[in-house]
């Protein structure tokens, strides 16, 4: 088995919950989780460097791509992909949803203000008097 084989259980897993979170519409906020992203890689690609160069962490050469960013191979980034998009969007997947109570009181709010809005251009107010 090859590294990218592994790599590969793990991905399709981060990517079965990005779908689950697009169909939800939980979305987390995509331009954090590209900035973090940035940060997790770049952050990876250094200590990575460091573990191999001083024999830390070694790979066998028939299981790797070939391709490397320094020393180390890329397969090793997929952790760090993984990591960055699969918390955030479980956090939103997983993350607080309303109770029914709640929604009835954001759908009563909405309701109420759009009530408002139009006794006030009709000349009235709130509670049906007029201000004549």
């Amino acid at each position: 088995m090859t590294y990218w084989m592994l790599n590969a259980v793990f991905l399709v897993v981060v990517a079965a919950v990005v779908v689950a979170v697009l169909l939800e519409r939980r979305s987390p906020r995509w331009t954090t989780v590209a900035a973090v992203l940035v940060v997790v890689l770049m952050m990876t690609a250094v200590f990575d460097n460091i573990m191999i160069g001083v024999g830390l962490v070694g790979y066998d050469e028939s299981r790797i791509s070939g391709a490397f960013i320094g020393i180390a191979p890329l397969e090793d980034f997929a952790y760090a992909v993984a990591a960055a998009v699969l918390l955030p969007t479980l956090w939103a997947l997983l993350g607080k949803r309303p109770t029914a109570v709640e929604r009835a009181a954001a759908s009563s709010a909405a309701t109420t203000s759009v009530d408002s809005r139009t006794d006030a251009t009709r000349g009235g107010t709130t509670d049906g008097s007029t201000d004549a």
